[in-house]
């Protein structure tokens, strides 16, 4: 998957008091966008689609797995798995999540120590806070800046510090999705894998 996604949440800290605590935005749970990832100079780009703890990307470039090509993944945190439509073959490919690679629709970051209001600012045509994060996962410390929807609480794009690496939204649309976008899909069989995709194709 080329997509990271935080899901974890971390206590909030700052030295100076001027954080403001996410926990006091609202979270919408439904609605679609297109969603574009920038990693050392290379974009790639996915339509998602999201629905409480479940997730739904269709990219634009199909990604390769081990067991043939994959263009779409639906993501079900409340079973920590992913899923891959292998549609030539009609296999689901499953694979456990990694807590690690999923989209930050959470404001909160694994390992966060510090967090500074910066100001308003307008992510997608929406209006959204501006905030500075200091982080520490894994030994590893960077630094980002984020957007968070003030009207959702959503993330609407995360951008690193210390490195070219990058995720934000270009569009964003509160809208109900249907259930079925996130079951497996009638006709497939399932496959069990421990790894998921080996690179984009």
């Amino acid at each position: 998957m080329v997509f990271l996604v935080f899901v974890l949440s971390a206590p909030i800290w700052s030295p100076d008091r001027r954080a403001m605590a996410v926990d006091t935005f609202p979270i919408q749970s439904e609605f679609s966008g297109t969603i574009i990832k920038q990693v050392n100079g290379k974009k790639y780009q996915a339509q998602i689609f999201a629905k409480g703890d479940r997730l739904r990307l269709e990219y634009k470039y199909a990604i390769r797995t081990d067991f043939g090509y994959a263009a779409i993944e639906i993501i079900r945190l409340d079973r920590s798995e992913t899923w891959y439509l292998l549609v030539q073959q009609k296999e689901l490919l499953v694979t456990p999540l990694d807590p690690d690679d999923v989209l930050p629709m959470r404001p909160e970051l694994p390992g966060e120590r510090s967090r500074i209001v910066v100001g308003d600012a307008t992510v997608a045509g929406r209006a959204a806070q501006l905030f500075e994060i200091e982080t520490a996962h894994r030994g590893q410390a960077e630094r980002f800046y984020e957007w968070v929807d003030i009207e959702t609480g959503v993330v609407l794009k995360l951008v690193s510090r210390d490195r070219d690496w990058s995720v934000e939204y270009e569009r964003f649309r509160l809208s109900p999705q249907p259930d079925y976008y996130f079951d497996e899909p009638p006709g497939y069989k399932k496959r069990i894998s421990a790894t998921g995709p080996t690179q984009r194709g």
